[in-house]
């Protein structure tokens, strides 16, 4: 309270309204591989915002492609407007300590919620990138399937090598791609994407020629095509890949079947549709709460963006006031998400609950200088298998006496 010394009118202004939070973005990706120029910018993130400021910053003249060149192409075609490149050159996509390279660089970045390491595979590189995700806890990774499984003459191999166990040839070419270490580990918080198979596609720096590539650049850009046409909250499947011409490999549908049983997401042809992307699950065991891509990543939106928006309730005194205040600002925020369909219920209040109050708050943690939200959502999962029952009916007389 100010001290007044003479009579007057005196004005203050006083803040008393609510603090909006605001969604951050889920479309940023961040790309780690080698660029054409393995020498431009190394272990350094660069941000791109088109094609044609990657190729001056990464493609000399003259040069080829590269896994990296293709992926971020893939990105923008397909609808991605922002992106971060580390070119690790001949390096690794790990670093520690002072010489942070690759995955370790991409850490300091906080708006980045994709992240791929186009067209490196193997047991290490796919724990190494679930386990950056995993550790952030902010993005989720996109996985490529190794080239060697893409490609269907190896497939045919697995199968005929496994012959006596009796199985069908469909059953053994899925599995080859599923398993025998050829799949990532499960991420128990679904921070990661698997997809199969590679993509042939026109290269841009030689657009005579044809190029099976990992897919991973391109379904960063259908990731961040559905997030800006449908929202987070959509899973980000049953959409076309620009710019892909062919599959490596012609999956069936009950090869499709017991790949997404293992949580690998299939990209099919159909023949009116054309290429697209027809899988949505995470890495994580098919019985977790965290099975589903929209869900991981809307969840990652909704606590990145309270933790964000919600900095000035540090230092606030812990009282009854900020409870409320608390409970207001995240109950606004989340029944906009209702409105926009991300949340599931006819009501707010069977979509989520916020409670802040005495209950979270006893003495002993006010005591601590804690104070404890508790936050629960109903997020909309994907209708993934449609059933539509159909019988035969009887003729009869009802709909003529109704019409009568």
């Amino acid at each position: 309270m100010p001290t007044y010394m003479a009579p007057d009118i005196y004005i203050e202004e006083v803040a008393g309204g609510t603090r909006p939070i605001q969604a951050v973005g889920t479309s940023t990706a961040g790309f780690v591989g080698q660029a054409p120029d393995a020498a431009a910018h190394l272990n350094e993130a660069v941000a791109i915002n088109n094609w044609s400021q990657f190729v001056r910053e990464f493609v000399p003249d003259g040069s080829s492609s590269t896994w990296l060149s293709h992926a971020v192409y893939g990105f923008f075609q397909n609808g991605g407007s922002r992106c971060y490149v580390v070119n690790v050159g001949d390096g690794a996509i790990t670093g520690g300590g002072r010489n942070r390279a690759g995955l370790d660089v991409l850490e300091q970045i906080d708006d980045i919620s994709i992240v791929a390491a186009p067209g490196y595979t193997g047991a290490d590189v796919y724990d190494a990138v679930i386990s950056h995700c995993e550790k952030v806890r902010d993005r989720v990774a996109i996985l490529d399937a190794p080239l060697e499984v893409a490609d269907i003459n190896q497939l045919t191999q697995v199968a005929l090598a496994s012959a006596q166990t009796k199985r069908g040839a469909k059953e053994e070419a899925a599995e080859g791609a599923a398993a025998g270490g050829l799949r990532p580990r499960q991420s128990d918080g679904g921070f990661a994407a698997f997809y199969f198979p590679w993509i042939t596609v026109r290269d841009p720096l030689s657009p005579g020629n044809l190029v099976n590539v990992p897919p991973s650049g391109h379904l960063a850009g259908v990731w961040a095509r559905s997030d800006a046409t449908r929202g987070v909250h959509k899973a980000p499947a049953n959409e076309p890949i620009r710019g892909a011409l062919n599959l490596t490999y012609q999956l069936t549908h009950d090869e499709q079947g017991l790949l997404n049983q293992n949580g690998v997401n299939a990209i099919r042809l159909f023949g009116s549709e054309g290429i697209r992307v027809w899988g949505a699950r995470t890495i994580a065991a098919g019985s977790s709460e965290w099975r589903y891509l929209n869900v991981r990543r809307l969840f990652n939106m909704i606590e990145e963006s309270i933790a964000e928006s919600t900095r000035w309730i540090v230092f606030e005194p812990n009282d009854r006031p900020l409870w409320q205040a608390i409970r207001r600002d995240v109950g606004a925020f989340l029944t906009r998400l209702w409105r926009d369909g991300a949340l599931m219920g006819r009501t707010p209040e069977e979509a989520f609950f916020v409670k802040c109050d005495e209950e979270t708050n006893p003495p002993e943690n006010i005591d601590a200088g804690v104070v404890v939200t508790v936050i629960g959502i109903a997020p909309v999962k994907p209708a993934e298998f449609i059933v539509f029952r159909i019988s035969q009916k009887a003729s009869g007389t009802e709909t003529e006496e109704q019409g009568g």
